[in-house]
């Protein structure tokens, strides 16, 4: 359905945070690709050194704080140590752009330092304050501190008992949106799109990264943040933005469907190969497996999802990015459900004023219903486990990763009926008040056609119970009893998919088997150090091999460089890798490459504790060609990859891939994908 407003078309607004450059074949030569965030400018020795003392008057306050044994003071401290590193980083990573920038920064750490005094004192004001306020959490990914803001309604009372509505709102794309530019766009004000009577929240995503990967974990680390202290009413939380912001609201409504009560993506992009084709004037030439892995992000193939969330789709009438919504009109019909689509006459990448108001309409009628948390039918499809879950249905195996898996399921009175496409075991789950049956009867389960009575619900009114597929393809009730590794959620691979828990880098302290490896293997540290300050905006842990401990082992992700012979903690797991690497061989099956000439790439469960990973000789696997468009940036290499040497790092890869696949169901070496 398509809405046009109709209005005086004279006066739109953007709601960019920055012009948005990746928009042209010049962005598509990956031997000239210029720097992203490029570097800043050089700051004045008097402004430096101004900036620096009280940079340090604020570490020793943040210092003092830590020794704080006071709860309330370590779960607000972030509050303050968030103005310390905005600025702290930037100065050190000559990422001021503009010199009204240093200036802001040193007014933030001047908010910080008062702060800092008030936390001494016990007092935390300004959780109080209605208005624009920033906070700061500590994400689980790297330890960083990372900012959020929080736009309070005036009429927001901190003992009370109502629960408010929350929007998140997602911003465009800035290659210039350092964290001290962030804070002090939102303390200014809240942008084109404003509430006063409900919460408006901005994920600053870690950057421009069109919130995937790290940045989707920073919206989930953000809400849970926000909800240890205020009332925000779970039924009523709606994903919007626009632009690079819209993307990232067509991703969340897809993966996170059950979550909201509503969606409205405005511009942007909705999946990787036509945007690029269309937008970017882009020819693609992508490997098997990287064409899979789009699938992680491509909305166009979870369209069917949206059946869960209400979505109100904006476009300008002729905004080259109205693509996005196009595309994913058509996907919607294919499924059989007609998407909202209000369009701004003869508008470009704007939004215009009358649409808006269509928009903020028919949220306020959504809102009222707010969101459905059981409703009596689900259509929902994944093609990983790292998105496994949609209403009371939980998909906990799948057949194949990367291929469609589907289910639509209803409730009946007593009964429950699913039919399913690549799925190997399932879960259905009400908690405790939110069973719909009879206590007094079992539930009939029809799996596919297959009749099966589970259970009666429990006296508590909760009822959940799981299948799985057995060598006959029969459903069985229960999960699944066979021991031994397989995927599950969040622990499917591909390598990108250490990078959205705890993870630390782990540096080699010998030496390699061969000056070749030893040389790519160190250059890959370090390349994955400095970009993940660049790109996702932390500074990651590091530690050297010999310090890794049990605590490590237990609690990250460990991310490890170098060969068996430079790196003790690999040397230590080697022979329990599906993938073996001597001196001589990197051997994968059949399959054998010369070890003086080849490297490994490869994500496992970590034989050490079998609920964390292990990846050799990666940081995420995207680039800095791909920094250029948001689009671009998905995964680029599967479970493993074996790299030859001879070919340089470059803006696309960390060699010449010569061979590269995912790993079975239950993590092991699947046959050559020519031959399956």
């Amino acid at each position: 359905m398509k809405l046009v407003c109709l209005a005086a078309i004279s006066f739109c607004f953007t709601v960019c945070a920055q012009p948005l450059l990746a928009d042209g074949p010049a962005d598509n030569v990956a031997d000239n690709v210029r720097r992203i965030p490029k570097l800043g400018i050089e700051v004045k020795p008097e402004e430096r050194t101004q900036l620096e003392t009280r940079l340090k008057q604020l570490a020793s306050s943040i210092n003092e704080l830590q020794t704080d044994q006071r709860d309330a003071v370590q779960r607000y401290l972030p509050d303050v140590e968030v103005f310390y590193w905005s600025a702290a980083l930037n100065l050190k990573h000559q990422e001021f752009f503009r010199p009204q920038e240093v200036a802001a920064a040193r007014n933030h750490v001047e908010l910080g330092l008062a702060r800092a005094e008030q936390l001494k004192a016990g007092n935390t004001p300004w959780r109080f304050e209605t208005g624009a306020v920033i906070r700061g959490y500590r994400s689980r990914i790297d330890g960083s501190i990372q900012p959020y803001a929080v736009y309070v309604p005036k009429n927001y009372q901190s003992q009370g008992t109502k629960e408010y509505r929350c929007d998140l709102w997602y911003h465009g794309r800035g290659e210039t949106l350092s964290e001290t530019n962030f804070i002090a766009q939102r303390m200014r004000n809240q942008g084109a799109v404003s509430s006063t009577t409900h919460f408006m929240v901005h994920p600053y995503g870690r950057y421009s990264n069109a919130n995937k990967f790290a940045g989707e974990i920073d919206t989930l680390e953000v809400l849970e943040h926000l909800k240890q202290d205020y009332r925000i009413d779970d039924d009523r939380i709606a994903v919007r933005g626009f632009s690079m912001g819209g993307a990232a609201c067509w991703q969340f409504a897809v993966h996170y469907s059950d979550r909201w009560f509503a969606a409205t993506p405005g511009a942007g992009f909705s999946e990787t190969p036509e945007f690029l084709k269309s937008f970017q004037n882009e020819t693609l030439n992508p490997t098997w497996y990287e064409e899979k892995l789009w699938r992680m992000y491509d909305c166009t193939d979870h369209a069917v999802n949206l059946y869960q969330c209400p979505t109100i789709a904006y476009s300008g009438e002729i905004d080259r990015q109205k693509q996005a919504a196009d595309i994913m009109e058509e996907y919607l019909r294919r499924e059989g459900i007609d998407m909202v689509h209000i369009i701004g006459p003869q508008t470009a990448h704007k939004i215009h004023p009358d649409s808006l108001v269509e928009i903020e309409r028919r949220l306020s009628e959504l809102q009222r219903t707010g969101r459905e948390r059981y409703p009596r039918n689900i259509h929902f499809t994944t093609f990983t486990l790292k998105y496994n879950r949609m209403n009371w249905v939980q998909v906990d195996g799948l057949g194949e990763h990367w291929e469609r898996a589907r289910v639509d399921a209803q409730l009946q009175d007593q009964s429950l009926s699913a039919d399913t496409l690549n799925v190997t075991d399932i879960t259905f789950n009400f908690p405790s008040g939110d069973a719909p049956f009879d206590l007094l009867s079992p539930v009939v389960v029809t799996l596919d056609g297959q009749q099966i009575e589970a259970g009666r619900p429990k006296s508590d009114r909760s009822w959940q119970a799981s299948f799985y597929r057995d060598q006959r393809n029969v459903w069985r009730p229960g999960p699944r009893p066979e021991a031994g590794l397989r995927k599950v959620h969040n622990l499917q691979g591909p390598i990108d998919d250490a990078f959205m828990d705890s993870f630390v880098f782990v540096a080699p302290t010998g030496q390699a088997a061969h000056s070749s490896v030893d040389t790519w293997t160190k250059s890959e540290f370090e390349h994955a150090v400095v970009h993940w300050r660049r790109h996702f905006r932390g500074t990651p842990r590091v530690m050297k091999d010999s310090e890794i401990g049990e605590a490590e082992i237990s609690q990250h992700n460990l991310v490890l460089f170098g060969d068996p012979s430079s790196n003790a903690v690999l040397a230590k797991i080697a022979d329990k890798l599906p993938i073996q690497w001597s001196k001589e061989t990197i051997t994968a099956g059949d399959r054998t490459w010369d070890a003086s000439k080849h490297g490994l790439i490869m994500i496992f469960p970590n034989p050490l504790n079998p609920e964390r990973y292990v990846v050799l000789n990666s940081g995420f696997t995207f680039r800095e060609y791909d920094y250029l468009n948001n689009a671009r940036q998905v995964p680029k290499l599967p479970d493993w990859g074996v790299v030859d040497l001879s070919v340089p790092p470059h803006s696309r890869g960390p060699g010449k891939i010569v061979d590269a696949d995912f790993f079975g169901e239950n993590w092991k070496l699947q046959p050559p994908h020519q031959e399956r």
